[in-house]
């Protein structure tokens, strides 16, 4: 493993309506150590409450990704889209030449809980568009962006993937980061790889051409990234 992110490491922010835990230096975070890898810049770990959220604010050249795991997302962006994501749905948001947008909890009553994911793209000043799709698992890997989107997957502008893991308690599965740079970011359970467990909020990245032979050691939710090893 080339690079190792636990948990109970990452920067913490708590402003009451928002509790986040920051995997990469973000916003007043910083630590040269922790600046992203490869092409993926953000892994934000966010809890909203109930009615409140992210005020109207700006973007530009980055993929957006929002990937909610309890509640709804309400999203409004200034090229007129607006609409709800709930937990199991993925989004993604280029923000190109510029965009401004909102985001909030869909409720009043529950939280919601979802990671907030920027991947630069190798696009510049691209129009702004968004996506957004609820793409059902499909074998213990299932697809959820690609470089050319299609009928089961979102599309991004960058060459890179991001698939869902999901495996049952003591289920093994081999991954392979192929010819680019993989990253796995554990969203619930916990797994076994190399002789060491990671849980919820522990990630990990490998070099290319690195199999990694898994061993869900609690059910397991996972996003696993394929990134450019030139970057």
């Amino acid at each position: 493993m080339k690079y190792i992110r636990k948990s109970q490491e990452r920067s913490s922010v708590d402003l009451g309506w928002l509790q986040s835990k920051h995997s990469f230096s973000f916003g007043s975070y910083y630590d040269p150590k922790h600046m992203g890898v490869s092409a993926l810049r953000v892994i934000n770990d966010d809890m909203v409450m109930p009615g409140k959220g992210f005020g109207t604010h700006g973007h530009r050249d980055m993929e957006i990704i929002s990937y909610v795991m309890q509640g709804a997302l309400k999203h409004e962006d200034s090229e007129g889209n607006k609409h709800t994501v709930p937990a199991g749905d993925v989004q993604r948001m280029s923000a190109g030449s510029g965009v401004m947008h909102s985001e909030y909890n869909a409720s009043n009553t529950d939280q919601v809980k979802f990671l907030q994911i920027w991947i630069q793209p190798n696009k510049m000043g691209i129009k702004p568009s968004y996506e957004q799709k609820s793409i059902a698992q499909n074998g213990p890997l299932t697809p959820l962006f690609t470089p050319e989107g299609g009928e089961n997957a979102l599309s991004i502008n960058q060459d890179a993937s991001l698939s869902r893991l999901v495996l049952n308690a003591q289920q093994t599965f081999m991954l392979a980061s192929g010819k680019q740079i993989g990253y796995l970011h554990i969203v619930k359970g916990s797994v076994m790889v190399d002789g060491k467990e990671f849980a919820a909020g522990d990630a990990f990245a490998v070099d290319p051409a690195t199999e990694l032979n898994l061993e869900a050691t609690a059910e397991l939710e996972a996003l696993w990234f394929e990134l450019p090893a030139d970057f």
